[in-house]
């Protein structure tokens, strides 16, 4: 039904500006829109796969729609429309501008070609070992047999999504132990994650012949455990777990103190962005002489390094990364120690190969300089944290410092159906810097990946709600189901239409709530300060903005009983000793006054143009290297306050998602069956039954600083924002729907390029 009635006027669907449907599906939810023949209320279908029309709450009557067909032939020239009964005054549509139409594009079928499955026979066992493990249940393909068996010497086993490397590795460490007769505290087994150490043990106890005193033999967990173990053991004294700074505001609070002797400000540095090039720089082995800054920024960052260390010199302090970097040292200036630990560990296991860094695989080099049996699994097709120092080069060049090297390719997803696969193939093939190989599925889905095109954030979050509506009363659960981002940042929308839904779901831990951010919560003081001038706490928020310190705000109160005036007021009696300052501040007064009475929209467009909010974030000295700039996160805001008329409505939406934020945080912890929002990167190494990726568009993937680093020559981070995709695409077991929007932060926004085949071809 392409007609509804809202406050005695008719809106035709297809004639309404694409912006507005979303509008009309909040109203229309509200009970605001009815139909014009039989009265009852309607809502819009706003989804993926059907055009946007309205409907009854019951089945659509179809007397109904024969009715309002019958009227779309009277001439637009008349006054009125009359339909059963309903005197209806004749109108072309909410929007008086119909040159805004954009119309609504439908959703491409991603079509993958024509290429067979290829699903391989299982191995031919020729083992005892492999006999037992068969008839256990767990079947193994010939090449993940082949790994599991191979002889001596370094293996490099390429394990492509969804191949099955727990199995392998799992079965690898049983296969050494049983038939190798390999002692267990021989063998090490390094992974990435504490959960995945405690995964591949719970397996090992299910393999034949194995039993918890073997397993406990084994040196398993992550590099850091392992490594600390080893540093605790020889030097206990200095590698206490008492000094140990194991949260991130430690370590924060330590760089905040060497930024307060270099005069740089708390609210305008990034220093959790600072704590992160650290870091990476400490897994490069680089040390705070020999780190390489390329930028102001980084020579700022440079010596808070040199500050940091020196602090947690003096006080005995260390963090997690100086467990890996300690241990080399440890190994490096003990030569007769090292040879002991040579000795020892006949075999080295390694899970995520291609998440290796610097000082990890320098560990793992020295380790194994005796018995070469470093069997390494990976795929640098995801390899995606460059940011914390990890590369595909170890991988793609494993061969340089093993010669001996074999390479062993799982090729077989077990995971995702063929269109799936498929598609993620056709995606990855693009890129140069990889180990040339294609993954093959097993079967066959009845659908196929989609490509969507919303009009914006905010369509782009309506139109999955409503799709996710659809799965959750079919076959799906909760659980089931992904929605899957770049950054935070493009989670905000879809975070606010679940939180308003009854749909449970959860959100990553570390996620920040966007109207948290200190950018949004300072330009969010300036609409509180319109509407309440005695506000304090929006006062605060501001000062930063207007150039001024915090402990203004004494003598701003102190005026404000001397004088008899608001607090707002009391900007313009400021005295800074500068002439133009204070001129500003006066003229900000009845700027902030006139806010009051207008939309949020406008209020922020206001704020940046005429309190020079825009040249505050520029003058920030992080702006250039976040990878969500604070002028980005204004745009995003804007996109936010377009649905709203009022300040006030606006404001107390954001309170609510803070809150929200907070309350599905604790719920995370005892939510199973739940929607998952998350970061791609976070979604690494699970799956679920249908995924949503957002925002597949230029300049969200992938992202601004890798097209940036693209034009300048660089093509490295470009081809990691190709994996990231490629990880995303393969979370997805059957249903995949990826969301082009075809606007984003308030501007037209082109295909994501890492599409551009694929949407090709399904035209």
């Amino acid at each position: 039904m392409k007609t509804a009635l809202f406050n005695e006027r008719i809106i035709q669907i297809d004639q309404v500006a694409r912006e507005e449907l979303v509008s009309i599906s909040n109203q229309a939810k509200q009970g605001q829109m009815t139909c014009p023949v039989c009265g009852e209320k309607v809502r819009l279908y706003l989804g993926i796969y059907k055009q946007p029309h309205f409907y009854h709450y019951s089945n659509t009557a179809k007397e109904c729609e024969d009715q309002l067909q019958a009227a779309s032939s009277i001439d637009e020239s008349a006054a009125s429309v009359e339909i059963n009964g309903f005197t209806l005054p004749q109108s072309r549509s909410i929007t008086a501008d119909r040159s805004a139409q954009t119309g609504f594009k439908e959703a491409y079928e991603i079509k993958t070609g024509k290429e067979m499955l290829d699903q391989p026979k299982s191995a031919v066992y020729s083992n005892t070992f492999l006999d037992q493990l068969s008839k256990n249940g767990t079947a193994l393909d010939p090449k993940q047999a082949e790994a599991v068996c191979f002889d001596e010497g370094p293996l490099l086993v390429l394990a492509g999504a969804g191949s099955g490397k727990t199995r392998v590795l799992t079965a690898r460490a049983a296969y050494l132990i049983q038939e190798k007769q390999v002692r267990p505290n021989q063998l090490m087994l390094v992974t990435f994650t504490s959960k995945a150490a405690a995964e591949m043990k719970t397996r090992l106890l299910t393999f034949p012949s194995m039993n918890k005193s073997s397993i406990g033999q084994m040196v398993t967990g992550t590099f850091h455990s392992i490594f600390f173990r080893i540093l605790s053991f020889h030097e206990r004294d200095i590698w206490s777990g008492d000094s140990l700074l194991a949260k991130e505001w430690q370590k924060e609070q330590i760089l905040k103190m060497a930024g307060r002797e270099m005069n740089l400000d708390e609210k305008d540095f990034s220093y959790d962005l600072a704590l992160q090039q650290i870091s990476y720089w400490k897994n490069s082995l680089q040390t705070p002489q020999s780190a390489s800054a390329e930028n102001d920024w980084e020579k700022t960052v440079k010596e808070l390094f040199r500050k940091y260390e020196q602090y947690k010199a003096e006080k005995q302090l260390f963090d997690f990364d100086d467990m890996l970097t300690g241990c080399y040292r440890l190994f490096t200036e003990n030569p007769d120690l090292t040879q002991r630990y040579q000795e020892r560990f006949h075999h080295i296991l390694i899970d995520e190969f291609q998440d290796i860094n610097t000082v990890q695989y320098e560990l793992i080099k020295i380790l194994s300089a005796k018995h070469k049996n470093v069997f390494a699994v990976g795929d640098d097709d995801q390899s995606i944290y460059a940011f914390r120092g990890s590369s595909p080069h170890f991988l793609l060049h494993f061969e340089k410092d093993y010669p001996q090297a074999n390479v062993i390719s799982l090729s077989q997803n077990y995971r995702s159906s063929h269109e799936v696969v498929s598609a993620a193939n056709e995606v990855i093939k693009l890129n140069k810097e990889r180990r040339l190989k294609k993954m093959n599925a097993q079967y066959k889905s009845l659908v196929s990946p989609i490509a969507f095109f919303p009009y914006d954030e905010e369509e782009e979050a309506a139109m999955i709600l409503t799709d996710i509506s659809e799965k959750l009363e079919g076959s799906f659960k909760p659980e089931d189901i992904a929605i899957l981002y770049r950054t935070h940042a493009g989670s905000r929308a879809i975070f606010e239409k679940l939180a308003y839904s009854s749909f449970p779901f959860k959100i990553d831990q570390d996620a920040e709530s966007f109207y948290d951010k200190f950018i949004i919560k300072s330009m969010l003081g300036f609409l509180k300060l319109s509407i309440d001038e005695e506000d304090q706490e929006a006062v605060k928020l501001i000062l930063p903005a207007l150039f001024m310190k915090n402990q203004i705000l004494q003598d701003m109160k102190a005026n404000s009983i001397l004088n008899d005036m608001t607090l707002l007021e009391c900007f313009a009696h400021v005295k800074t000793g500068y002439s133009f300052q204070e001129a500003k501040l006066k003229k900000a007064v009845p700027v902030i006054r006139s806010l009051k009475g207008l939309s949020p929209l406008r209020a922020i467009e206001i704020v940046e143009k005429k309190l020079g909010y825009s040249d505050f974030i520029k003058k920030r000295g992080n702006e250039g290297n976040k990878l969500e700039k604070g002028s980005d996160e204004i745009k995003d805001l804007k996109v936010a306050a377009k649905r709203f008329k009022h300040i006030s409505d606006f404001l107390e939406h954001a309170d609510h998602m803070r809150a929200m934020n907070k309350e599905i945080k604790k719920q995370n912890r005892t939510l199973e069956n739940a929607i998952t929002l998350s970061t791609i990167h976070r979604s690494k190494g699970l799956e679920y039954k249908a995924v949503y990726i957002l925002g597949a568009v230029d300049g969200s993937l992938p992202h601004d600083h890798a097209l940036e680093a693209y034009r300048n020559g660089d093509s490295l981070p470009l081809e990691e924002e190709r994996r990231l995709m490629y990880v995303a695409m393969t979370r997805a077991q059957n249903s995949l729907a990826i969301s082009v929007p075809q606007n984003r932060r308030g501007k037209r926004a082109n295909n994501s390029r890492f599409l551009t085949s694929l949407l090709k071809r399904s035209r």
